[in-house]
């Protein structure tokens, strides 16, 4: 398929491991791009749509049968290409701005780094999904594994992939920071271990140098 088009809009992504705040930052983030006028579709993965977020709870909805990790990273990016193609292409074409709680990032850092899938794997099918798209910028709320976890835990019930080890995590911080290192213009690190006010403080000084809002 292919996804090669000029976009006006702006495609923002909130990246991070578990319990870092990203909810409550996509909220903030949310409220400056409208503030400063822009149409903005707010969105998240997996899922985004009716199908995607279908696809959605087979990957988080705890099961008897054991998923493969095969299986987990071709649902990821079939989730990927009907929110790409039903939302966010056609967001971007019409000038809106799309705000999205993770993409291919947390595929590079879960199913790479976390259960070790060739990296290699993971670029054909993000060729092969999303052709030219990538974000314009991405923020990545970062934190010691041990604290994010902690929060996640204070909220209640934990999902599939929330069960993991604390080593699984430590792989995928690894996997963000990799990707960090990799596209080092597109990405701003944010400091999600300080209180709230500091984060947001940071994630605002982003904003206006970045992307001038």
């Amino acid at each position: 398929m292919s996804t090669e088009q000029s976009h006006k809009g702006r495609f923002i992504t909130i990246e991070g491991t578990e319990g870092v705040g990203k909810s409550t930052n996509v909220a903030f983030v949310k409220a400056r791009i409208e503030a400063a006028g822009f149409e903005l579709v707010l969105t998240r993965e997996p899922g985004g749509t009716v199908l995607a977020e279908q696809i959605r709870d087979l990957l988080l909805t705890p099961s008897a049968e054991k998923m493969s990790v095969d299986t987990e990273l071709l649902l990821v990016f079939a989730a990927r290409a009907q929110h790409i193609n039903s939302v966010i292409l056609p967001a971007l074409a019409r000038g809106a701005w799309v705000l999205s709680d993770r993409f291919t990032d947390a595929t590079y850092a879960y199913q790479g780094f976390g259960r070790g899938i060739d990296l290699q794997r993971i670029e054909q099918l993000e060729q092969f999904v999303q052709g030219s798209l990538r974000p314009d910028l991405t923020l990545l709320l970062d934190a010691p594994v041990e604290i994010g976890l902690a929060r996640a835990s204070a909220r209640g019930e934990l999902d599939r992939i929330e069960q993991e080890k604390q080593c699984f995590f430590e792989k995928v911080r690894e996997g963000y920071h990799y990707q960090m290192e990799r596209e080092p213009l597109r990405f701003a690190m944010i400091d999600a271990s300080q209180n709230l006010a500091a984060v947001k403080s940071q994630v605002g000084l982003v904003l206006r140098t970045k992307l001038g809002i």
